[in-house]
């Protein structure tokens, strides 16, 4: 999948929220600083859905003619081929050191379960209903996170999961005819970059993002190196080059998604984020002829209503942490 930008808001890789008051050791490596310039990243997150739906847009372009597991692939290789400066041991990139190297691979395994099962879905979907489902992710990451990170979730943020989960079934409409099975491909594939939002979560502030994404990117090529001779599919030029693009687009989509979180904080860029259904839903109409119908329209509201109140908690759940912090020092 090519994940939502506001999904990647619950997994800032500069923001610790369930340790604001434990300092890392000083020869920890950490992310850059945070500059407050929230007009700069609204603009990088506007940009980063251009680039993101156009990913999503070539990749159910090329799912016509190639098989998933392929376009994931080459989606995949051109990703790592990307990021090799930050595998050669002497290079200014070389990231390869981690503390933790199974669960970066763990995470690099659920990123690419996240982008096949998208992929899978979108071949047989209209790509604005693919995308608006997508968009329930941060609802997983809310149920996850009491789970795995311990948080304490309160009444409010669970009704507004509920509501995007209502939007989820308008647009899916199960138990009538316009219910499609693959319509559970982009359901699984929130999930599972729900999965690698929480797995994000926890070696923030111990692993660097470039070191994240590095590990992901060899992950995901060997192991569907291992699957794709089974699918395989002569292309053509033409697929190439609209692969490339997929790796390409979807790449510096992510990378800029970081770097907008860099400037301002979730609950400002959360609402440019969902500008990406717009985009897809533009793209999908001229390159498709697909037109959403009022049930996907009426669904992604919810969902998105449901994305922008759960970012506006995390930005309180956040402010009370940092009071406390700062109430907590001795040198205030």
């Amino acid at each position: 999948m090519t994940p939502p930008p506001s999904a990647a808001a619950a997994a800032r890789l500069d923001d610790v929220p369930t340790s604001v008051l434990e300092k890392p050791p000083a020869q920890r490596k950490r992310a850059p600083a945070r500059a407050d310039r929230p007009f700069r990243g609204i603009a990088l997150i506007l940009l980063s859905t251009v680039f993101l739906g156009t990913s999503d847009v070539t990749a159910k372009y090329l799912s016509k003619t190639l098989p998933s597991i392929e376009i994931t692939w080459i989606r995949f290789v051109v990703f790592s081929l990307i990021m090799v400066p930050a595998m050669i041991p002497g290079s200014p990139l070389f990231a390869m050191r981690t503390e933790r190297p199974t669960f970066q691979l763990l995470r690099g395994i659920a990123l690419l379960g996240s982008s096949l099962l998208f992929i899978s879905g979108l071949r047989y979907l209209p790509i604005a209903e693919a995308s608006a489902t997508g968009f329930v992710a941060p609802l997983f990451v809310t149920a996850l996170s009491i789970v795995f990170l311990s948080e304490k979730v309160g009444l409010r943020r669970w009704i507004a999961t509920a509501v995007g989960l209502c939007g989820v079934l308008v647009i899916l409409r199960p138990g009538t005819g316009a219910f499609h099975l693959a319509a559970l491909f982009p359901i699984a594939s929130a999930f599972a970059w729900a999965c690698t939002l929480i797995m994000t979560r926890m070696m923030s502030g111990r692993e660097h993002a470039i070191t994240i994404m590095t590990y992901s990117s060899i992950a995901g090529v060997c192991v569907l190196t291992a699957m794709v001779p089974f699918v395989w599919t002569a292309p053509s030029w033409q697929d190439i080059g609209f692969g490339v693009l997929v790796g390409v687009a979807s790449t510096m989509g992510q990378w800029i998604v970081v770097l907008a979180f860099r400037y301002a904080d979730a609950s400002v860029l959360a609402p440019f984020s969902y500008t990406q259904l717009l985009w897809v839903s533009i793209l999908g109409f001229l390159v498709f002829g697909e037109v959403p119908d009022i049930w996907t329209i009426v669904g992604a509201a919810f969902i998105v209503s449901s994305g922008l109140y759960t970012a506006h908690r995390e930005r309180v759940r956040r402010s009370q942490l940092l009071q406390v912090a700062g109430e907590s020092s001795p040198n205030p």
